[in-house]
């Protein structure tokens, strides 16, 4: 299977931080709030606005930024 569609195979806690690669495919939210990630090292982050608690997203991101506006 084509490994950007097979489904997870591990999981791992994400602090935010403007400069650590973490290569998500996509984010468990398990706090409710703004979420901000960098889908490629050099683009700007892209905020989400509040996001329910439990949400996925299905994103890919390789930053996911301290701060969110």
């Amino acid at each position: 299977m084509d490994p950007s569609i097979a489904p997870a195979s591990r999981a791992a806690v994400v602090t935010p931080n403007d400069s650590a690669i973490v290569g998500a495919r996509a984010l468990y939210i398990g706090t409710a709030g703004d979420v901000a990630i960098a889908p490629r090292r050099d683009m700007d982050p892209v905020i989400f606005r509040n996001v329910p608690a439990g949400t996925i997203l299905p994103v890919h991101a390789a930053i996911v930024a301290l701060r969110a506006g």
